[in-house]
């Protein structure tokens, strides 16, 4: 199954958080990564490809 890494991404571009997963495919990790989201936005990557980058949380 593909590796995947959700960085959650701090104010000032830098990286604050990252979680490893490993996924049947793009759409399980997307969701996965979704639920990581909060006040920082979330960047998703397989290997050096990045799959989506997810928005903070509105207040």
């Amino acid at each position: 199954m593909p590796e995947y890494r959700a960085y959650t991404v701090g104010p000032d571009g830098h990286i604050i958080a990252f979680e490893p997963m490993v996924c049947p495919n793009d759409e399980v990790a997307i969701e996965r990564a979704r639920r990581l989201v909060d006040s920082h936005r979330v960047e998703l990557w397989s290997g050096s490809r990045l799959v989506i980058r997810l928005p903070e949380e509105a207040n």
